[in-house]
């Protein structure tokens, strides 16, 4: 710090900077704010978390509780899906499908062909 200045006059100064650099930063931060919202077709958010808080609040759905007999049916469905499931990746692929010959295999079918 400098000798024969006072340490108020240099807070003052920076704090005077500080506010303005402050002031100019609220100022872009309000003009995206307005910009958003213009985009947004005029809705407005709750400006604070106590408003949103003060608007009453769409009722929870209530849980809906199951009966033991729909409770079976739903498993026994599900374990029938299953079963289903498992016998089908069971069944051996079908060996008939074309397309499936590697390229040493193609040229020994062609000559078998023509022969």
């Amino acid at each position: 710090m400098a000798r024969g200045r006072s340490s108020t006059q240099d807070d003052l100064a920076t704090l005077q900077m500080a506010l303005v650099g402050y002031e100019l930063e609220r100022q872009k931060i309000d003009d995206k704010i307005k910009e958003i919202r213009a985009r947004l077709g005029g809705r407005r958010a709750p400006a604070t978390p106590a408003a949103a808080a003060a608007s009453p609040a769409p009722a929870q759905p209530r849980k809906r509780n199951l009966s033991a007999a729909a409770r079976k049916r739903i498993a026994d469905a599900q374990k029938r899906r299953w079963a289903e499931h498992r016998r089908k990746a069971a069944q051996p692929k079908s060996a008939g499908r074309k397309g499936t010959a590697s390229k040493a295999e193609k040229p020994a079918a062609k000559a078998a062909d023509k022969a």
